[in-house]
């Protein structure tokens, strides 16, 4: 059985002291949970002091983002050693923010994910369709060639070590999400894809997380459904009440 995750991208929000008192509420309602994941990706410049809070704690932390490179000159950019050094077990990679506004593609998507695996972070890897595809009805083809060329070069070894985030760019922060059973759609074809990629075993492992609107409301739903593995959480991880809801689904 897969062990749920629940991720929460802080996206550009929180200073220093709004991270340091976010974290200290959900590292609290995190405690004792023993049969699932939580973790937190705050922005770069809080990842050292958001470690701190979370050193005596099961709840892990992530980047936003990751270069492929563990030095050089790449101006804005974080290493994976960096992530590593403060404490960061992860990176969100290829949200749809990362594609649709900074026009990251599919090429340096995977070297993003290339670079994480290879220094020892878990790859969160972010996939999704905007409205205009979904209603020309290539969400398939869409995610499928997504999925084929950010996962290019990834063995299967590593693949174990890699999230797949099914993230409806149309569902990301407008309030829309996608039904339950329009995401166990897609979800059951992302897992039946990684089956012909790899073998079938390795996509049974493979955690597939939902994200796009994901709330306090409807998280029930969504986890009860059989290849939703957890949630990519955006809006709602910025509350801790909320986020400590979906944290605690049934």
């Amino acid at each position: 059985m897969r062990r749920p995750l629940i991720a929460g991208n802080w996206k550009m929000h929180t200073n220093i002291l709004e991270a340091y008192l976010l974290v200290s509420e959900i590292g609290k309602c995190a405690a004792g949970l023993d049969d699932r994941d939580v973790l937190l990706a705050p922005p770069n410049v809080a990842l050292s002091s958001v470690s701190r809070v979370l050193q005596d704690s099961d709840v892990l932390l992530a980047s936003q983002n990751v270069c492929w490179a563990e030095k050089g000159a790449f101006t804005g950019e974080i290493s994976p050693t960096m992530v590593k050094a403060v404490g960061g077990v992860a990176s969100i990679i290829g949200h749809s923010e990362r594609r649709q506004i900074f026009h990251e593609d599919d090429e340096m998507i995977n070297k993003r994910v290339l670079g994480a695996l290879k220094f020892g972070l878990m790859a969160i890897f972010c996939i999704g369709e905007t409205l205009e595809e979904r209603e020309s009805e290539n969400t398939f083809e869409v995610l499928e060639s997504q999925i084929r060329q950010g996962l290019a070069g990834v063995s299967s070894e590593d693949m174990q070590k890699t999230v797949v985030a099914y993230e409806p760019v149309w569902a990301i922060g407008t309030g829309k999400t996608a039904t339950k059973e329009q995401a166990q759609e897609v979800h059951a074809f992302i897992r039946k894809l990684l089956a012909e990629m790899y073998e079938k075993d390795v996509a049974e492992s493979v955690r597939i997380l939902y994200g796009g609107s994901v709330n306090a409301e409807n998280v029930d739903e969504l986890m009860a459904q059989p290849d939703i593995d957890g949630a990519l959480v955006g809006g709602a991880a910025l509350k801790a009440d909320s986020f400590c809801r979906i944290i605690n689904f049934n």
